[in-house]
């Protein structure tokens, strides 16, 4: 039971932390679980530099919010795709941490990998002029380019 419970849990990494393991482990995969909206106007994580590409599944749809129905199934397929199997880090990531956890809970509730989340996500929380942009992928120098 409790080596059941530990494959479930789901961490909170820092974003360098994740690009370290990203780029140390050749079968660790990121899935990117923002919307369609995000990818295009803010921009993607951009994983060339170490052979791979992030991996794109909306966890909730753009404008309407719903979380995508078929999620869980659609993300296997993409990272059976690439190898991934249920020993594999996967990373998750959403713009400031809160959706990609979701993700990624469900993600390892259906076993399909060690999951990861991104806490800081992509842009960050906001800060006190409810801005984002202090923190996440891009503050972080990460390399990304606009979708």
């Amino acid at each position: 039971m409790l080596q059941e419970q530990s494959r479930l849990a789901v961490d909170n990494v820092p974003v360098t932390e994740a690009w370290e393991r990203l780029k140390s482990d050749p079968k660790a995969q990121l899935v990117d679980v923002r919307t369609k909206a995000e990818w295009n106007f803010v921009g993607v994580p951009d994983l060339t530099s170490i052979g791979r590409s992030a991996i794109l599944i909306e966890w909730q749809t753009y404008p309407q919010g719903t979380t995508s129905a078929d999620f869980v199934e659609r993300c296997a397929d993409a990272l059976r795709g690439t190898g991934v199997d249920s020993g594999t880090d996967v990373f998750f990531l959403c713009r400031s941490g809160a959706r990609s956890l979701s993700a990624a809970r469900a993600v390892a509730a259906a076993g399909l990998a060690k999951c990861h989340n991104i806490a800081e996500g992509f842009e960050g929380a906001l800060d006190d002029h409810r801005h984002r942009g202090a923190e996440g992928w891009r503050a972080a120098g990460l390399p990304w380019h606009q979708g």
